[in-house]
């Protein structure tokens, strides 16, 4: 296996540029994901990676060694496609052996080799079938195996759960997990499913137009995104966004005015905003509690039942809509008048530049391991 490394990497076609300036290091055995929405450049980067891409300027390092100019096949890479990408005229046990064909590798010990493979991906009951015959999460699988069986130093997956159903899904993703557990192979998976990023990812790279917006393991991004655009991506729901007024601020804390009126101080560093700014109040659903005597009223507008949890949609003022975490259990119902405390101490302040102020107290907060 190898550790990567992308130091001031561009992509531009034409005048056009794609890709930023992107400085990287991904580390022997991590699992990596490239998350951000639509266009964000998270598929081309990979592409890069991959060798399916030139790089405009900026170096690629693998295992130490500069790979701009190096062929794909020659890179010790092994990619797995959104698309599954088999050859339907082929078995599965020739589809994943295919590459060892090409290489010469002996009839004997590719077999011997496919079959240690699909044992791992549970698949050996399935090598004389064609893809027509199999599910798309055995497609996937057999998609995954085939590179596993090249041996790469490196993975690379570009949306590889995108055509399978919500439940397949959800599987494919845990066989991924245990899949990386057992191999302890370097992984980079592109995803613009941020669930998805959460549960796989050791190290998360949220991109934004083709720049990296913040690196981190899953929790210290959902604790400490650095601004708005990071706080509002990761985490599902995502996270309430409400626009405020600042009424006092010091290195000690900021005072900010509620929709409604009412004032509420939250412990972060307010040295970089002054009193009458307007700043963005972040506060996650699981933070925003129904409250009597609430700082916050609304209506009901939409209840989600999801069994162990309940998701309340409350409109605040005008088109200002929050969402709220509540017990399964909970009765509230649409059309509810409700009021709602938001948890200052677990809330997040972004300036008029959309960065966060420093917290000052989110790391001590019960039940939250950073």
């Amino acid at each position: 296996m190898a550790n990567l490394r992308l130091q001031n990497v561009t992509k531009s076609f034409g005048a056009l540029e794609i890709i930023k300036g992107i400085d990287l290091e991904i580390k022997d055995h991590e699992f990596c994901v490239f998350v951000g929405p639509s266009g964000c450049g998270k598929s081309t980067l990979l592409r890069m990676i991959a060798g399916l891409e030139e790089i405009t300027s900026g170096d690629l390092q693998i295992a130490g060694n500069r790979v701009n100019d190096v062929p794909p096949d020659e890179r010790g890479l092994a990619m797995v496609f959104q698309s599954y990408a088999l050859y339907p005229h082929m078995t599965v046990r020739e589809n994943m052996g295919f590459a060892l064909k090409l290489s010469g590798v002996a009839k004997d010990e590719r077999d011997a080799r496919v079959e240690k493979v699909a044992d791992l991906l549970e698949l050996r009951q399935y090598l004389e079938r064609r893809p027509r015959e199999l599910s798309g999460g055995q497609r996937q699988r057999v998609a995954i195996g085939r590179a596993i069986i090249r041996e790469p130093s490196i993975f690379l997956f570009d949306e590889p759960l995108s055509n399978l159903d919500a439940a397949l899904r959800v599987q494919t993703r845990i066989e991924l997990a245990r899949l990386h557990e057992r191999l302890g192979s370097t992984m980079i998976y592109v995803t613009h499913d941020q669930v998805e990023a959460m549960t796989l990812a050791d190290k998360i790279v949220v991109l934004k137009d083709g720049r990296i917006e913040q690196v981190g393991s899953p929790m210290e991004l959902y604790h400490h995104p650095v601004n708005r655009f990071v706080g509002g991506f990761i985490g599902s729901p995502k996270m309430n966004l409400i626009a405020t007024r600042v009424a006092s601020a010091s290195k000690d804390g900021v005072e900010v005015v509620l929709p409604g009126g009412a004032h509420l101080s939250v412990p972060v560093d307010g040295e970089g905003v002054s009193s009458g700014q307007t700043v963005d109040l972040g506060v996650r659903p699981e933070h925003l509690r129904v409250d009597g005597e609430g700082s916050l009223s609304g209506t009901v507008i939409v209840v989600e039942r999801l069994g162990s949890e309940t998701f309340v949609h409350v409109e605040i003022a005008p088109k200002l809509i929050v969402i709220a975490e509540v017990d399964g259990s909970s009765s509230v119902r649409v059309h509810d008048s409700i009021r709602l405390s938001p948890v200052a101490a677990a809330s997040h302040v972004f300036g008029p530049d959309g960065k966060a102020l420093g917290s000052l107290t989110r790391h001590h907060l019960v039940g939250e391991t950073i």
